[in-house]
């Protein structure tokens, strides 16, 4: 079964793998007819390049929050100096970039942009050799947060949101910006050398060294449980938290939520870091299964595309049943592994194809992860009766609830 729970023609263009990691992996090995603009390349193969034109003037704009709250945001640099680097030991200390949402006074910071530009150009190059996408078309997108916005009074459940491998963290802002407007404080997490480029406050953007190199899942997904545990203690550090607003999280509501190998990351988490009190896996097989033992009764949430020919991950269907407190299993019809993410909808704004089989727009992709995630931890960082959880809705006709 795929690492990303994907068949051999999914994951298009922006959520492409390397070479490498497709080579390793036979569910991506098989040669297949692939868009122009492919995605994961199979062995034998060279990246397809972009088009010889793309709309520079397309204006990418992330959907408006759902929630009451106005957004801000604010980055942290936050450093481990108790571990050193998993992936580069000469780097030095663990070293992490963390976008933070919180909600906020409207109208009180300025327009937080999407990303850097460092980034947004690490990542159109190593996903779309030879693209003719401006980086001002990714770094500029519309987002609704505000950097440096003042913040709202009382505490909040904090949600840490870990991204797919290879991919920034910004392919989450749609969630943390709509988990923020819903009343969350949510900490979103770039794992440096796993994804195409993290910028750091000097200005240097970091590559992506692990992605063509081979590696051990399991160990990725346990580095990524220790960065979101080291994450939790400097924000929930007293007296001297590393973020100036810690005071509006409530440190004994705390949720855990990734995409792909994020995802399968909450499962070390939830074992190992007893102030996580409920995960959701978006797309992600798991590397580490649950055990027989279960997670301590803690809820988890579930959310995947459909494989091909009716099949199902086999981490999942093994860990389903030690699955010991509240759960559930939902497939998005339609979906593919990225519809989970923010970048479907800036590939269909730059005229970008998508997986063959998907018949799930962008927007709406974010729409249901949002409805989905959101009540989730509704339901169980507050206590707030969810009845989209229960079953089956006409309202969401793609959405299939396994038993």
């Amino acid at each position: 079964m795929s690492r990303l729970r994907t068949t051999a023609a999914a994951a298009a263009l922006l959520l492409a793998l390397p070479l490498s990691l497709a080579a390793a992996v036979p569910a991506l090995a098989a040669p297949v007819p692939a868009p122009a603009l492919t995605g994961a390349t199979a062995p034998g193969t060279t990246p397809s390049t972009a088009p010889s034109t793309t709309p520079a003037a397309a204006r990418i704009e992330l959907p408006r929050p759902t929630g009451p709250y106005a957004v801000g945001q604010e980055v942290l640099h936050l450093v481990d100096r108790n571990r050193p680097d998993p992936w580069v030991p000469s780097a030095g200390p663990r070293q992490l970039m963390v976008s933070m949402y919180y909600p906020a006074h409207a109208g009180t910071g300025s327009p937080a942009p999407y990303m850097t530009d460092g980034a947004a150009r690490a990542l159109l190059d190593t996903k779309l050799p030879g693209n003719t996408v401006p980086t001002e078309a990714v770094a500029g997108a519309r987002t609704w947060a505000e950097s440096g916005a003042r913040p709202q009074g009382g505490h909040y459940p904090l949600v840490v949101l870990s991204p797919g491998f290879t991919m920034p963290r910004t392919s989450l802002t749609a969630l943390a910006e709509d988990l923020t407007s819903r009343g969350y404080v949510v900490a979103l997490v770039d794992h440096t050398y796993e994804n195409t480029g993290t910028t750091f406050p000097d200005g240097q953007t970091l590559p992506c060294v692990m992605c063509g190199r081979p590696k051990d899942w399991q160990y990725v997904d346990e580095s990524r449980a220790k960065d979101v545990s080291f994450v939790l203690d400097q924000l929930t550090d007293r007296p001297h938290p590393a973020w100036r607003y810690a005071r509006m999280i409530d440190r004994h509501r705390i949720g855990m939520a990734g995409h792909s190998a994020g995802g399968a990351a909450t499962v070390p988490a939830l074992l190992t870091d007893d102030r996580i009190l409920a995960g959701a896996d978006l797309d992600g097989s798991m590397d580490v299964l649950v055990p027989e033992s279960g997670i301590g009764g803690k809820p988890y949430l579930m959310m995947g595309h459909p494989l091909e020919g009716g099949a199902e991950d086999t981490s999942w269907v093994n860990s389903w049943p030690n699955l010991d407190g509240w759960k559930r299993w939902l497939t998005l019809d339609g979906s593919n592994h990225g519809s989970f993410t923010d970048f479907p909808l800036f590939m269909e704004k730059l005229g970008l194809p998508q997986d063959p089989g998907t018949t799930l727009s962008g927007l709406r992709g974010i729409e249901l992860t949002r409805r989905y995630v959101g009540a989730f931890f509704d339901l169980q960082l507050k206590g707030i009766p969810q009845p989209v959880l229960d079953g089956p809705t006409a309202a969401d006709p793609e959405v299939r609830f396994h038993s």
